[in-house]
C-alpha cells in the first residue's frame, strides 16, 4: 500500500438546502465550516443538507472532498471571478485539505477521519449549479474537463470527528485506479473498451457508474452530458 503523507482537515463544513437555480431549484452548495466535533452518520455530517435527493446525498455520496489546492488553479485562470468565491467549501465541499488531490487518491481508498472509517466511493461529476456559483456560464464544464472534480466517501464505520482531525489511510484495496485515471476514461477517453470493461466490474465503484460503463461498451456511445452541464433556462408561469 501506498504511503500517503498526515493529511490534516482544517475545515469541515455543512450547508442548508436554499432556493438556488433560475427556477427556484434547491441546493445546499453554500457551505460553512463547523467549529466543534460533529458526528459522521452513514448520511454524512450531522446537519448538512442536500436540494437534490436524486444526484446529491445518499450512502454513496455521503461526504464531498474538494482538494485546497485546485482553488489557486481556478484564480488563476478565472480572474475576473469575485476573489471571495474561492474559499474553502465554495465548490460545496465537507472537506477541502491540501495534499490530496485525484492523482494521489485512489477508487475505494479507506480513511480513518476522527474514529469514523470513510472510503473514496466515486468522483463528482460537476453539475450546472457551479455555473452560477461561480458566475461563469460553463464553469461545469471547465471542472469537467480539468480533471479537477473532488470526489465523495462513503461512510462504513459512523464516528466523531473535529476539524483539525487528520486523515489516514488504512487500506488502498485499487492502487491502479487513482480517480485521475477513472476521470479520463469517463470524459476524455470515453469508449477505450478494456478500460470500460474494467471500470464496470470494479466493486468499489456505486452500480450506477458500472452501469454507465456497461452501457457505453454495449452502446458503443457516450450518453448526454447537456442537462448535467448546462444552466436550465427559466421558465414563465
Amino acid at each position: 500500500m501506498s504511503v500517503l503523507p498526515k493529511i490534516s482537515v482544517p475545515h469541515l463544513l455543512i450547508g442548508r438546502a436554499a432556493p438556488f437555480g433560475p427556477n427556484g431549484e434547491p441546493s445546499a452548495i453554500d457551505k460553512h465550516g463547523l467549529a466543534d466535533a460533529v458526528e459522521l452518520t452513514l448520511a454524512g455530517l450531522a446537519g448538512d443538507e442536500h436540494g437534490d435527493l436524486v444526484h446529491h446525498g445518499g450512502p454513496d455520496k455521503a461526504l464531498h472532498h474538494y482538494p485546497g489546492e485546485h482553488y489557486a488553479a481556478w484564480r488563476s485562470e478565472l480572474a475576473d471571478v469575485p476573489a471571495e468565491r474561492w474559499r474553502i467549501g465554495g465548490f460545496g465541499e465537507n472537506l477541502g485539505p491540501f495534499g490530496l488531490t485525484e492523482n494521489e487518491v485512489c477508487l475505494g481508498d479507506l480513511f480513518r477521519l476522527g474514529s469514523a472509517l470513510i472510503q473514496v466511493s466515486q468522483a463528482r461529476q460537476p453539475c450546472w449549479k457551479l455555473n452560477l456559483r461561480f458566475g461563469c456560464p460553463d464553469m461545469a464544464a471547465r471542472v469537467q474537463a480539468s480533471g479537477r472534480t473532488g470526489w465523495y466517501y462513503r461512510v462504513i464505520e459512523a464516528g466523531k470527528a473535529a476539524p483539525g482531525a487528520e486523515l489516514i489511510l488504512v487500506d488502498r484495496p485499487h492502487a491502479d485506479w487513482p480517480l485521475a485515471r477513472l476521470l479520463h476514461h469517463l470524459y476524455r477517453d470515453p469508449l477505450d473498451h478494456d478500460a470500460l470493461a474494467a471500470i464496470a466490474a470494479l466493486d468499489a465503484l456505486p452500480p450506477s457508474w458500472r452501469q454507465l460503463a456497461a452501457r457505453r461498451l454495449a452502446s458503443g456511445r457516450v450518453e448526454d452530458w447537456t442537462r448535467r452541464l448546462e444552466t436550465p433556462a427559466a421558465t414563465t408561469m
